[in-house]
């Protein structure tokens, strides 16, 4: 498993237009191994944390919960 930054082809999240906070992830290694690598734009040679696809599934969707129920 090889999650060295440079490995990838990275693509920013599509709620990265935000001034600079930016998340980038590598959704061809995701569909292939099961796993979701992120990582921050703003330091693409920087550690790349890496979570399983139901758990990042769920943290998503605990984010967009929260972001409705404070709406």
């Amino acid at each position: 498993m090889n999650l060295t930054p440079s490995a990838h082809h990275w693509v920013k999240s599509s709620y990265s237009n935000n001034g600079g906070s930016c998340v980038e992830w590598a959704p061809a290694y995701a569909a292939t191994h099961g796993l979701i690598p992120l990582r921050d734009s703003k330091n693409p040679n920087g550690p790349v944390l890496a979570l399983p696809t139901h758990a990042f599934t769920s943290f998503v969707t605990g984010i967009k919960a929260e972001a409705i129920g404070s709406a």
